[in-house]
């Protein structure tokens, strides 16, 4: 999906931020779902912390329901480079519905405070507080909600997120670590073309100043938005190979997924290499082709995704 000409201001949608003098920004418009009460995918909102304007949008395939079956529960971050979109912008939230479907599982898309009003680890402590929401749901049944009481298998728990959900995903599971979530059992995380940066650029990202989807300037922006003030790309939010990824050992088993084609992708092969050398177990899917974020635009890629992120889940 890349192309050979300059990405348009009016067309990618991360060229379309505007950058105010006193370091606000307005956000280019994106169209939002309302939750579904319709099958075949069931969903609704739960608020998490109204102080900060966070919820969470449970999807449950309503075959579940009319067969009784408990599925696994997949805690999801959606991508935006940390500035962008919600669980329910219109292709994130289609993109739920129909990997739930497919998996199947109960999904949580959590939402999560956006930079730069909130920098970063402002986006890590609301992924961590869905997870003590998720430990709550699991050890008052009495209290929780119906759809994760019914129909969550709280011991099939995994992290996922995409891009700079992929990023929020990778950190949480390094805060899960050194939490008791039982009776939440973790059994792996998924990062689908997790975002990751660094000063000194890979290949893929000198090539990328035309990409149509994650061009170089906009991703340098998305990081300079989105870290602490002061801070370059090679912060450790960043980049968390840099010095080395101590404090890995233990880490649950892990999917990089990555495909040639994304500004990303380099990053995205050394982080795997670096989490097999800690000695994590690592499920590497880095030969795909295609643009960062593909599987919102393409349904094909998606299943082929899903596909993957089923037998990960199942096979756990």
């Amino acid at each position: 999906m890349g192309s050979s000409d300059s990405p348009s201001d009016n067309t990618n949608l991360f060229l379309q931020i505007v950058e105010h003098p006193d370091g606000t920004i307005t956000r280019p418009f994106v169209p939002h779902s309302p939750p579904n009460s319709n099958p075949p995918v069931l969903s609704k909102d739960i608020p998490l912390n109204p102080s900060h304007d966070t919820y969470l949008r449970l999807y449950l395939p309503s075959a579940a329901v009319s067969e009784n079956q408990k599925l696994p529960v997949v805690l999801f971050f959606h991508g935006g480079g940390f500035v962008l979109f919600s669980p329910s912008a219109v292709f994130y939230h289609g993109f739920c519905e129909a990997m739930a479907a497919s998996i199947p599982a109960l999904i949580i898309s959590a939402s999560y405070r956006l930079a730069p009003e909130n920098r970063l680890p402002s986006a890590y402590e609301d992924a961590v507080e869905a997870l003590s929401w998720l430990q709550s749901q699991a050890m008052d049944s009495a209290s929780a909600d119906p759809w994760l009481q019914t129909h969550g298998d709280f011991s099939k728990f995994f992290l996922m997120g995409s891009s700079s959900g992929g990023n929020i995903a990778y950190h949480t599971s390094f805060r899960a670590m050194s939490m008791d979530l039982m009776p939440v059992q973790l059994c792996g995380v998924i990062l689908n073309q997790p975002y990751f940066g660094g000063v000194e650029r890979t290949v893929s990202e000198a090539a990328s100043e035309n990409d149509s989807m994650l061009p170089l300037r906009a991703n340098d922006t998305l990081w300079r938005l989105a870290l602490p003030v002061g801070s370059n790309r090679d912060h450790a939010f960043a980049n968390p190979v840099k010095d080395g990824l101590d404090g890995v050992v233990g880490m649950v088993k892990c999917m990089v997924i990555g495909c040639k084609g994304d500004p990303l992708f380099d990053r995205q092969k050394l982080f795997a290499e670096m989490l097999e050398k800690e000695g994590v177990d690592v499920a590497k899917r880095l030969d795909g082709t295609g643009s960062h974020a593909i599987e919102l635009f393409m349904p094909e890629k998606a299943e082929a995704l899903f596909k993957e992120v089923k037998a990960f889940v199942y096979g756990a």
